[in-house]
């Protein structure tokens, strides 16, 4: 028995219209990258001067919305927002809630987050209400001297004591 042949459950998903991979196995999980852009410049993720894609070569928030239903309508029942950094795109907050609207109905199972955690202190709230659960929190290092050398000068505590990059606002889309 293959995983194409019909009485599979792989070849069930296939015929039913829904993504199988190379061997056969339903594909229900998907990574949907937001933005290029981050707040920090990790030495083993950016060159130090970085060209980041032009604005209007990157998809706008509606098209990744649409993209991510698409998806859902052919399976998916996981996603799981990246980035760079995503929560420094601009409206991005509405993209969690629109994808929201998803697991209300049923369509989707979980929304979950990869970041580097710096905008957490003002984001956490609303990504919750968004219906987030899990965020994955990606942190090289608690020694401040290699933070600030991995991240190229970046601090670990931002405005108010909170943790941060160099600059709340670095690499923000506007």
């Amino acid at each position: 028995m293959t995983p194409y042949d019909a009485t599979s459950p792989q070849g069930q998903s296939a015929r039913s219209g829904g993504l199988v991979d190379a061997f056969g196995r339903a594909v229900t999980y998907l990574r949907l990258s937001v933005t290029d852009r981050c707040d920090l410049r990790c030495v083993y993720c950016m060159t130090e001067h970085m060209t980041f894609l032009p604005k209007a070569e990157v998809l706008s928030l509606d098209e990744l919305e649409r993209i991510a239903g698409a998806f859902i309508g052919l399976g998916v029942r996981k996603l799981r927002i990246t980035g760079g950094e995503p929560l420094v795109r601009k409206g991005v907050l509405g993209l969690f809630e629109s994808l929201g609207r998803r697991l209300e109905s049923g369509a989707l199972d979980e929304i979950t987050l990869t970041t580097n955690g710096t905008r957490l202190a003002d984001f956490a709230r609303p990504l919750a209400a968004a219906g987030v659960k899990r965020i994955n929190v990606s942190l090289d290092t608690l020694k401040p001297d290699l933070f600030r050398t991995l991240t190229r000068g970046g601090d670990r505590r931002g405005p108010g004591g909170r943790p941060g990059g160099q600059d709340q606002r670095r690499g923000a889309e506007g």
